[in-house]
């Protein structure tokens, strides 16, 4: 198993609520407890990242020119954080959230900080201002829809998540964009395109990730907004399989291709593809069952 990160595998959802909040230790986000990997023979290499897959040789080069031969390789390198290119953008106290080193960062920089701005109100930036408003900071969300999480959940429950926030005394300004931050080597302003200055301590961006697809680019992988895969998590190249953010699979009751960018699919898909590769020939289940892990107490809408 070969990760960038030099932490082993651990579960993200908590980087942005319970860990960001420092109500519970990192050790209770991993997967697996450390000698689960030596107990089963799995072999962790990790702070290094996989550079290319060579289908003809059937090996994965690594960043340190080490190649490690496959008879099957699963890419799960998930995606990368979209960044806003703004004037202003390069200052410091802006972060975004991905990895435990963000949410270190941020953690750190909430510390000594009164006002945030969260840039997008997904699942990332809703979860980031709840946490952060929970720890008493004063914070003001920057939403380009109508309401929050409009594309995931509908109109009717990004209201009930407006409402939620608003309830809570967070500011969320809607139908509305970032176009420069201000300050002095660090970020003091959040300046919109209708005109509001935002005073700010610090800035969380989330504003979607970018899949990382670079490992097998060359490598005749079909590549589009993602990994293409089919319903087995297979590409069109032998031996080579995709899940997670970083796969799009067409799924029948749209009749589209997608990318799924929720824990639930990354986990379920990443064990329809271990089936795959261990010869079964169970499809991928295709009718998810989303879920939101509320941060405040849900309250009853007439």
């Amino acid at each position: 198993m070969v990760g960038e990160e030099p932490d082993p595998p651990y579960e993200r959802p908590p980087l942005s609520k319970e860990y960001l909040r420092g109500e519970t230790e990192f050790e209770q986000s991993l997967v697996q407890p450390l000698d689960w990997y030596e107990d089963n023979e799995v072999e962790l290499l990790l702070g290094v990242r996989a550079d290319a897959v060579d289908p003809t040789a059937r090996a994965v080069e690594l960043e340190d020119r080490r190649r490690i031969r496959y008879d099957k390789v699963l890419i799960a390198t998930g995606g990368r954080n979209r960044t806003l290119s703004v004037p202003g953008s390069e200052l410091g106290g802006i972060f975004g959230l991905r990895t435990r080193a963000d949410a270190d960062r941020i953690r750190d920089a909430a510390q000594g900080a009164v006002k945030v701005v969260v840039v997008g109100m997904g699942f990332i930036g809703a979860e980031v201002a709840a946490s952060l408003r929970q720890k008493g900071l004063s914070v003001s969300v920057v939403e380009v829809f109508s309401v929050p999480l409009e594309r995931v959940l509908g109109r009717m429950l990004g209201r009930v998540v407006l409402d939620l926030h608003a309830e809570h005394g967070v500011e969320v300004i809607l139908e509305d964009t970032v176009v420069a931050f201000e300050g002095a080597g660090v970020v003091e302003r959040v300046v919109t395109r209708k005109g509001r200055f935002l005073d700010a301590d610090l800035v969380v961006v989330g504003v979607g990730i970018q899949p990382n697809t670079d490992v097998v680019e060359g490598s005749g992988v079909e590549i589009d907004n993602g990994i293409v895969v089919d319903e087995f998590c297979a590409t069109n190249v032998e031996g080579i399989y995709a899940c997670g953010d970083v796969a799009n699979h067409f799924h029948p009751l749209t009749g589209t291709r997608m990318r799924v960018e929720h824990w639930q699919n990354a986990i379920r898909q990443g064990a329809a593809a271990a089936r795959t590769m261990m010869g079964s020939d169970q499809s991928y289940p295709l009718v998810l069952v989303r879920s939101v892990r509320h941060q405040h107490p849900v309250r009853r809408v007439p």
